[in-house]
């Protein structure tokens, strides 16, 4: 006999998101929910009993479809069970009997909504929606269409940001009501519908349906609910990993309250991305197998230094000790100077030549690297740089992500205890710098130190520079 596999949601918030009647669901507000699964899930009872039923779901860049643990692969755990055939190289999946599909998608760029023109989808998903536009997901919303006898509907999972997110932030005009003044979800509303209508992109909303007709008689209303997620809901998970839990609580504080808490609003201010006690102070630098990174924040442009406070030029040298899962890392020497273009250049070339020979005394690689921006200007720019240090090993990395976003990582491993500053004139002041990010008008030490940690942590980005330069 055949073994019955029974899949079903779990009790709480997740039969909530697969029970909610309402056209448009928003579930979220915590990490670890399961809600990226309440997504791959919901669409299953159409999609094995109801023809021409299909959908999408929409994550905001391809390789989060494909990261490890990520839709793909859980994708792969469930609609396998269900007889479906996949089709990895488009990342959809074709189910029996109908020949119903389910993809997976992206909509990295702005512009990419326009590759939906025309489309009929009856599921339309998104994960992590806060990564996404207002433009792009009301311009998806009008392809919230069905023929197949299943009303249209949307569902989408998040984790919070504050409504000055200047991509995500549009959440609230949704969920407003539903959050209290702190920034926390208000218990007894969640799951509640309402209703909205959008004129002129002003959304008005409604307690009733009758109560929205009445208001627009010719503009039919849609439905709309917000369900609060929390990783205590998630039992299947903390039964897994037990130590996810810790995990989040180890966070900062602004990730903590987010992540863990659901909070909506909590912004960086002074002592929330780092606190001064975190940093230890030694005297010499720990002993075991070691690697450093010697990273560069410019800020050498012609429009930066006509400014009446202008940017500095930061360098952060910081070693990484240790074996791969058991890192320690101290942080050498760090300092920053209001510059002109021509002497920036000198700064630039003086301190890296200096770092590495001392690196090369002490038979540890140094690697410089600096923030490559996207376009020719900038990659004629390293290539140049790299030519003015011929004989070090050094290059630029991309990054595309916010300057508090690129500094958690290191907050995360200073939080731990993990990250040492040697015992030196400098420390003071740049543990002041650090304490009072994102309040202070310069954030270029706190870039550069992120800088040195996130390259010191990519080993894909330091194997490629060495290989590179033959070294």
């Amino acid at each position: 006999m055949a073994e019955v596999i029974d899949i079903a949601p779990q009790a709480g918030p997740q039969t909530a998101f697969f029970e909610s009647p309402a056209d448009i669901v928003f579930y979220g507000g915590a990490a670890g929910g399961g809600k990226s699964w309440a997504l791959l899930i919901e669409p299953l009872r159409h999609l094995t009993t109801v023809d021409g039923f299909g959908g999408v779901i929409f994550r905001r860049t391809s390789p989060q479809i494909t990261n490890e643990g990520g839709l793909w692969d859980e994708s792969q755990k469930i609609y396998s069970l269900c007889g479906a055939t996949p089709r990895e190289h488009v990342h959809d999946w074709t189910f029996p009997p109908f020949g119903n599909t389910i993809s997976f998608r992206h909509l990295q760029h702005e512009k990419n909504k326009l590759d939906w023109q025309g489309a009929q989808i009856p599921y339309l998903g998104f994960d992590e929606l806060t990564h996404f536009t207002h433009g792009q997901f009301f311009y998806l919303l009008s392809r919230s269409r069905s023929t197949c006898g299943v009303t249209p509907y949307i569902r989408a999972a998040y984790n919070p940001v504050p409504p000055e997110d200047p991509i995500g932030g549009w959440i609230h005009d949704f969920v407003g009501w539903y959050i209290d003044d702190d920034g926390y979800p208000i218990e007894e509303r969640s799951g509640v519908v309402r209703w909205f209508i959008n004129v002129q992109d002003q959304l008005h909303w409604f307690s009733s349906e009758a109560e929205a007709r009445q208001s627009f008689p010719d503009i039919p209303p849609t439905s709309f609910t917000y369900i609060k997620s929390s990783v205590e809901d998630n039992q299947i998970l903390l039964d897994k990993d037990p130590s996810y839990l810790a995990k989040l609580h180890a966070l900062p504080l602004v990730e903590m309250e987010r992540l863990l808490k659901g909070n909506h609003k909590i912004m960086p201010a002074a002592g929330n991305v780092f606190k001064r006690s975190w940093f230890n102070i030694v005297e010499a630098i720990p002993a075991g197998d070691a690697i450093e990174v010697l990273f560069w924040d410019f800020a050498a442009t012609a429009k930066e230094q006509t400014k009446d406070d202008p940017d500095f030029t930061a360098y952060n040298h910081m070693r990484r000790i240790g074996n791969y899962g058991a890192y320690s890392f101290c942080i050498r020497d760090a300092g920053a100077d209001q510059l002109d273009p021509a002497d920036t250049e000198a700064y630039f070339l003086n301190i890296s030549r200096q770092k590495a020979a001392q690196a090369k005394r002490e038979g540890v690689l140094l690697v410089v690297a600096w923030e490559e921006e996207p376009g020719s200007a900038s990659k004629r720019e390293t290539a140049r740089m790299i030519k003015a240090l011929a004989g070090i090993v050094c290059g630029g990395i991309r990054s595309h992500k916010d300057k508090v976003v690129r500094a958690t990582p290191l907050a995360v491993a200073a939080k731990a205890g993990n990250v040492s500053l040697l015992d030196a004139a400098w420390n003071r002041a740049w543990l002041t710098h650090m304490h009072n990010q994102p309040e202070w008008p310069h954030d270029d030490e706190m870039d550069a130190a992120s800088g040195s940690f996130n390259a010191l942590t990519d080993p894909e980005f330091l194997k490629n520079l060495v290989q590179r330069r033959g070294v």
